[in-house]
């Protein structure tokens, strides 16, 4: 087998992508949004313009739930706990309360004028 040089990776930049109104989400609820091809859970846990944006895929249960899954409260950090298997993950970084081994990917997120836009 030969070595090949190093050839330098392309690298993909991000790019706020619009996912839909701020007003389509119900506060206190998750949507789930395709966002180039991935699956991503959308989270408005109040009335204000705050949210959280995670993968929607629960690594435990292998399925894209986590968008319908309950947001909770614990420590003074907002998480959703998976409908399946009720593991909770972070909603700021994706971490998981009961296994540190395991996370989902947290996305930027922001609202500019009424429309919610991730970074991805």
């Amino acid at each position: 087998m030969t070595s090949q040089p190093n050839t330098p990776q392309k690298s993909h930049k991000l790019s706020w992508v619009k996912v839909c109104a701020l007003s389509d989400i119900t506060p206190k609820t998750g949507v789930c949004a395709l966002v180039n091809g991935k699956q991503v859970a959308i989270f408005r846990p109040r009335f204000d313009e705050q949210l959280f944006a995670i993968n929607n895929m629960d690594p435990f249960a292998q399925s894209n739930v986590l968008s319908r899954g309950l947001i909770c409260e614990h420590d003074g950090e907002l998480w959703v706990a998976s409908p399946l298997k009720k593991q909770r993950f972070n909603l700021e970084t994706g971490r998981c309360l009961e296994d540190e081994t395991m996370s989902v990917q947290a996305y930027e997120i922001r609202v500019k004028g009424n429309e919610i836009e991730v970074k991805a």
